[in-house]
């Protein structure tokens, strides 16, 4: 017969309790934390999966900055109806519109990649 796990212990904590477990726990889950802190094994757990993926939080806010400054959704929004019904004039100036929309989509996903600390692919 399988051995059974023991059922899980539940502690109740207010949102700063938590808040403070869990600056102190750092890149450590909660429940390694709390064991080290009450059984002091003296090894260090091994940290299995991101707690908080983000490498770099200002390139995060600036992201997020130039998404709050741009008015990006709503014009591609409004070029999606225009292109739907055939109303889309492509002058220059529609032209240099969408490259600048490009550039501007580009900016913020290389600065995403940076910010979550992901690789770019080939």
């Amino acid at each position: 017969m399988a051995r059974k796990r023991p059922a899980p212990f539940s502690l109740r904590l207010t949102f700063e309790q938590r808040a403070a477990l869990e600056a102190a726990a750092g890149d450590l889950s909660l429940a390694a934390y709390i064991h080290g802190k009450l059984f002091d094994s003296g090894d260090v757990p091994v940290r299995r999966r991101g707690k908080n993926p983000v490498k770099d939080h200002q390139a995060l806010a600036q992201v997020l900055g130039k998404l709050g400054q741009s008015r990006l959704s709503s014009n591609l929004n409004q070029l999606a109806k225009a292109v739907n019904t055939g109303s889309l004039p492509i002058t220059p100036d529609t032209e240099a519109a969408l490259l600048a929309a490009a550039a501007d989509i580009h900016e913020m996903r290389r600065l995403l990649i940076d910010a979550l600390n992901f690789r770019e692919g080939p």
